[in-house]
């Protein structure tokens, strides 16, 4: 009776046509190589079992990486933000799966992974881009060695591109006057004004709803926000963060702003009727569904090409709202709870050198508390008194 061989353990056989074919067990599955040399097989078998004594699985070697990537994609799909997932699908389908897809799990190499991120760079690709590529990719082998598909991540041993930081863009107090008064009667009149006085992001703005704003205390409760990629029926999703949801408090000319736009929006009600689709949202489209972003953003362009403005993101009208707030004195930690940011340094880190003024107070400040006050006892007196220093 023939020994049944055990897992590792391969055979090397000379064929017909004067070619070497060998064969080895690995968990409960037979995998066969053909080579030129009995030498070759041999080398075969040994990085095999090297590979295996590592980490590798039967997975990795029959298993493509686009194979792997598509089921990744799926395994994911309820444990992250749908924004997310699609832009992990978008970055797998488009840049990954094209070049390194066809390859079985155990060929990507960090050489192939390092040319891909090399030649996307050349191509004119955003630098950005080339790091969410890099990113994308570690986090779905993460999970393959996790697994036990992959001994090592090979991404680890690849550098991403480095990415400088764009400057900020934002507004001033007269460049804000000049937009507010270009909007001036325009059907988003009071969306660039809520933007500015809230910093609410623009998908927290675009799914707010009435109910959300109370009159009397003049707080707007953000606890959603619209989807970028939205199908009918399926519009919103919860804040980015736990901190996300949050009340913002409203001044009177913004409240004011807000009763205007409701008074215009149910004379848009009446004019669509039958086609109107109650959503209540605050900054719907002419028939009451969600507004689409982009559509969004080529309008605001329009406005502040119109004002003669600088050309910035629809995003810079909230950097615009917190220089605005923490030039004038308000705490931080203000400013990070109206912005709906995780944590005060987080607000500091991204807006704290917008403060130079705050400093030359500071340094004004401490100055005045450190500096040694001279105490002089007079000789008709028992009492020290003090001398005020010369101070500006």
């Amino acid at each position: 009776m023939a020994k049944r061989r055990g897992n590792k353990e391969g055979s090397i056989i000379q064929r017909a046509n004067g070619s070497w074919r060998c064969q080895i067990s690995l968990d409960g599955k037979r995998l066969s190589h053909t080579a030129k040399t009995r030498k070759e097989c041999q080398d075969w078998l040994k990085k095999l079992n090297n590979d295996v004594d590592a980490g590798l699985s039967v997975s990795s070697t029959q298993q493509t990486l686009q194979e792997y990537l598509e089921s990744w994609l799926i395994s994911i799909q309820t444990s992250i933000r749908p924004g997310t997932l699609y832009q992990y699908q978008m970055t797998c389908r488009r840049y990954i799966i094209p070049t390194l897809g066809r390859l079985k799990l155990a060929e990507v190499k960090p050489a192939l992974i390092q040319k891909l991120l090399a030649n996307k760079l050349q191509s004119g690709l955003g630098a950005r881009t080339v790091e969410m590529i890099h990113a994308v990719l570690h986090r779905a082998l993460v999970q393959a060695v996790k697994l036990e598909i992959l001994g090592r991540n090979p991404v680890d041993a690849t550098t991403p591109p480095k990415v400088e930081a764009k400057e900020m863009q934002f507004y001033d107090e007269s460049q804000v006057s000049q937009l507010l008064i270009s909007a001036k009667g325009n059907k988003n009149e009071a969306l660039y004004h809520l933007a500015v006085a809230t910093g609410l992001r623009q998908s927290e703005l675009l799914g707010l709803r009435w109910s959300d704003l109370d009159w009397q205390k003049k707080t707007l409760i953000v606890q959603r926000q619209l989807k970028r990629k939205f199908v009918k029926g399926d519009y919103f999703a919860p804040p980015k963060t736990k901190n996300g949801r949050r009340s913002v408090v409203l001044g009177i000319v913004t409240i004011a702003k807000l009763r205007e736009h409701w008074n215009r929006q149910n004379e848009l009600r009446i004019l669509a009727g039958n086609r109107w689709q109650e959503n209540d949202l605050i900054f719907p489209t002419p028939i009451g569904t969600p507004k689409n972003q982009s559509n969004l953003y080529r309008e605001f362009k329009e406005i502040i090409k119109g004002a003669d403005l600088p050309e910035i993101r629809f995003h810079d009208l909230r950097h615009t709202a917190a220089s605005l707030l923490l030039n004038h004195g308000v705490p931080p930690i203000i400013v990070s709870r109206r912005l709906g940011h995780y944590k005060v340094s987080m607000t500091l880190d991204i807006y704290g050198h917008l403060m130079p003024e705050m400093q030359d107070d500071a340094a004004k400040l401490i100055d005045d508390l450190i500096t040694p006050v001279e105490i002089e006892l007079h000789p008709n007196c028992t009492t020290m008194q003090s001398i005020p220093n010369q101070r500006n």
